[in-house]
């Protein structure tokens, strides 16, 4: 689920960009720290949207960097468990395939995509139902369910998925 956050936090100048623009500055700064970041209470950030610099700041010694409170307007995406989702299979793998669904990649395991027994197609990239010659490959849409969260701050998050329920699936041209 993406998420719009509002986070209260403090953004380093350093000396050398002092000349530079206030806003064009610490928006540069708050991207380094936060875009592609993982926080167990966040999710995965995505992009600073706006922030609001104080102008005034305040020296450390020690360190000649200016330091600004900022309000920063953040975009997350934080997997939530049971929900449904839409993906794009984007690998074909002999244990399972992996599910593109939004900024980030599902794993679906071989014995969580249908009822059927599923054998893989070396040759073709692709798994294919032993009974039922059920095909997945490569830029299916499915629609799975998140079973599995794992957040491992500050660069990861595992998510695993089942397809195997009603109404889930590969989702079929009309």
């Amino acid at each position: 689920m993406f998420r719009l956050w509002k986070v209260k936090d403090f953004v380093r100048i350093p000396p050398d960009r002092f000349g530079e623009p206030l806003e064009v500055v610490a928006r540069e700064e708050l991207k380094k720290r936060y875009e592609g970041k993982v926080d167990s209470t966040l999710g995965l950030i995505i992009a600073v949207l706006d922030i609001d610099v104080n102008p005034e700041g305040i020296l450390i010694q020690g360190d000649g960097a200016t330091y600004h409170d900022v309000l920063v307007d953040l975009l997350t995406y934080y997997p939530i468990l049971n929900e449904v989702t839409l993906g794009e299979v984007v690998d074909v793998k002999k244990i399972g395939m992996y599910v593109n669904i939004g900024p980030l990649d599902a794993f679906v395991h071989i014995s969580q995509i249908t009822d059927d027994k599923m054998v893989y197609d070396e040759l073709r990239d692709l798994l294919v139902g032993e009974e039922t010659k059920k095909v997945f490959k490569r830029g299916d849409v499915v629609r799975g369910r998140i079973v599995s969260v794992s957040m491992n701050p500050p660069t990861s998050i595992k998510v695993s998925m089942t397809l195997r329920q009603p109404y889930l699936g590969k989702v079929e041209a009309m």
